[in-house]
């Protein structure tokens, strides 16, 4: 007799394992078994080996059981919010004009600033749990709103707790290079001299960051400059990932490729050049299209030329205040499909195998496999296009991370 911890059955099991069947789903009613805190077994719910005892069983009623959905980029953790500036672009100005005016990122830095570790991760807190509602087990954690030493630690050390309070699965990314930070306003050098010389290094030998960021734009900053970032980066043993051509064609895609980044996010902007680029690297291509539909852009990413060229696609809310206060990873995979010209499939791909490699987790989360970690997700639905479908829905029964309930 062999014991297994929980037996979920009765479930139609999308895998999202790669290969000739949608969904990675076989036709029939499933089952899968977990053991501590790793799937073991999954297969036809009529042939569970023989002689299989699970200390607890599970039955599904015909839901659809999916991996954990990975949120690959966010920016959760930060104070306050930018509803002044959601009412003056609704008017009329620029996500660039009121960024040279001082707002924008600075904004939520000055807030972020003031605000104690405690509030952040009350905060911050409460954000993640509407994700974990909704099927998050593993996510993406940005700083970027301290642009000092100890601002950024202090974010990465609430990114960092989050991890241990809530169940969910957090890795965090060092995004200093996101904004000059008001009072070293042209002195660019200086600034960079901060992020490579101290925060980096101090980063590094806390283990409060697992990726580095940096934002290559022409309100940020160049590739030259990011590129001196991600060699810091790289020094002290940090894998790297690019905020590229969100606004224009600055060459952010060409960046990630030259350095191997683990993914090339926004995109609206990427060149053919960019596209191939990132094809031969094997970075991954992070569609955010909550922050296309909040911005009002009318550019989407290349999709034909990613598919054409087999760059894999990974989509995520990016939450954050300024330009995609989007709580909802289902409302992200929804305007995936509505505002970029995603398939359901191709969607729900994005949020959960795709989205691990981003994180370098893919041997880990993202599939239902033998000897992935047991994050599944349990929903009420018919057919897993609805998470694609509904607006406002909950649909999630159970959301399940290392085998236990979340």
């Amino acid at each position: 007799m062999t014991h297994c911890d929980l037996l979920l059955r009765n479930v139609h099991v999308a895998t999202m394992v790669a290969g000739d069947r949608a969904w990675g789903y076989s036709g029939r009613t499933g089952a899968v078994a977990v053991v501590e805190d790793l799937v073991t077994w999954v297969g036809d719910d009529a042939r569970i080996p023989a002689g299989l005892e699970p200390r607890q069983e599970l039955d599904g009623e015909g839901r659809w059981l999916t991996p954990g959905l990975v949120d690959c980029h966010t920016h959760l953790v930060f104070a306050g919010t930018r509803v002044p500036e959601f009412e003056r672009r609704l008017g009329g100005a620029s996500y660039e004009e009121i960024a040279r005016e001082g707002g924008g990122i600075l904004s939520t830095v000055a807030a972020t600033r003031r605000a104690s570790e405690r509030e952040l991760m009350d905060q911050a807190s409460r954000r993640l749990a509407l994700l974990a509602r909704r099927g998050v087990t593993t996510i993406e954690i940005k700083s970027g709103y301290g642009l000092d030493v100890e601002s950024e630690l202090k974010m990465l050390r609430v990114a960092r707790s989050l991890g241990s309070a809530s169940g969910v699965t957090v890795q965090t990314t060092l995004l200093g290079a996101h904004a000059l930070p008001a009072e070293l306003h042209g002195a660019r050098d200086e600034y960079l001299a901060l992020v490579c010389d101290r925060m980096i290094p101090q980063a590094s030998a806390l283990g409060l960051a697992d990726a580095v960021d940096a934002f290559c734009e022409e309100i940020a900053f160049t590739p030259e400059e990011c590129g001196r970032v991600f060699e810091a980066a790289i020094a002290h043993g940090l894998p790297v990932r690019v905020h590229a051509d969100q606004r224009t064609n600055g060459g952010g895609a060409a960046l990630a490729a030259r350095y191997r980044a683990r993914s090339a996010d926004h995109l609206e902007h990427t060149s053919e050049a960019g596209v191939k680029a990132l094809a031969g690297a094997g970075t991954v291509a992070v569609l955010l299209p909550g922050a296309a539909h909040f911005l009002r852009d009318s550019a989407i990413p290349p999709l034909a030329s990613f598919r054409a060229h087999q760059v894999p696609m990974a989509v995520a809310s990016d939450l954050n205040p300024g330009s995609s206060p989007v709580l909802d990873p289902l409302q992200a995979l929804s305007l995936g499909c509505l505002l970029f010209g995603l398939t359901p499939e191709e969607a729900l791909t994005g949020m959960t195998r795709v989205a691990a490699r981003a994180l370098g987790l893919e041997d880990r989360v993202g599939t239902v496999a033998p000897g992935r970690r047991a994050d599944l997700v349990a929903w009420s639905i018919g057919h897993p296009s609805e998470l694609s479908y509904w607006i406002g829905h909950e649909p999630a029964w159970v959301v399940i991370r290392g085998g236990h309930r979340i």
